[in-house]
């Protein structure tokens, strides 16, 4: 169901087409929920047939039409409800850490080989969550500045600390992943010293 509330939070700044959305998923809350469109486009169905969105087909180019959503005032009343109610946390799945746990069936190239992808992979992810504090920060970063002119500019700063302290977060996850994956190259080393290349001995 977060699905629905990352839309309604995107919604809560303008209305918006399904492809609208989507484009503003993959650069802003898709950072902390993936979805693809094969699940955006049938959720703002379920959406709007539970009243939470209002459609309406606006021209799009000179001969098409697509159709734009607005959220209504029971959409932003679910959304209000959704972000005052405590989270119900799901149970973990990460399959990295899974694979971590029994790595002693793997040849220590290929374990090497895979801690390096899972540190260039949250290396990656670091920079793009620097870039979005950098520009929070420059008051650069076109998504907050829409949201910023839904509400009244004593509210701004409290806004932006809050998108701020989100990213922090994810910098610090990244960091996290990659100090985990340096310390298991390191035991890697430890544990298969004749070869450091990634070949143990026999």
């Amino acid at each position: 169901m977060s699905l629905r509330y990352a839309l309604l939070a995107l919604l809560n700044v303008e209305p918006m087409t399904g492809y609208d959305l989507y484009k503003q998923f993959e650069s802003s809350v898709g950072y902390v929920w993936h979805a693809p469109d094969s699940q955006i486009y049938p959720e703002l169905r379920r959406m709007e047939r539970d009243g939470l969105l209002e459609g309406e087909e606006v021209a799009w180019g000179t001969k098409g039409r697509k159709r734009q959503y607005h959220v209504t005032d029971a959409g932003r009343e679910a959304f209000r409800t959704w972000v005052n109610t405590q989270l119900d946390y799901p149970r973990e799945r990460d399959p990295m850490h899974l694979k971590a746990a029994y790595l002693e069936w793997a040849d220590p190239d290929a374990a090497r080989s895979q801690l390096l992808a899972h540190a260039e992979h949250y290396g990656a992810r670091l920079l793009q969550w620097q870039q979005k504090i950098q520009e929070i920060d420059g008051g650069t970063s076109d998504m907050l500045n829409r949201r910023l002119a839904t509400f009244p500019s004593a509210d701004h700063s409290r806004v932006a600390a809050f998108k701020r302290f989100t990213y922090e977060g994810l910098t610090a996850r990244a960091e996290s992943e990659i100090a985990w994956a340096q310390r298991g190259l390191a035991l890697l080393d430890e544990l298969y010293p004749e070869d450091s290349s990634g070949t143990a001995a026999t």
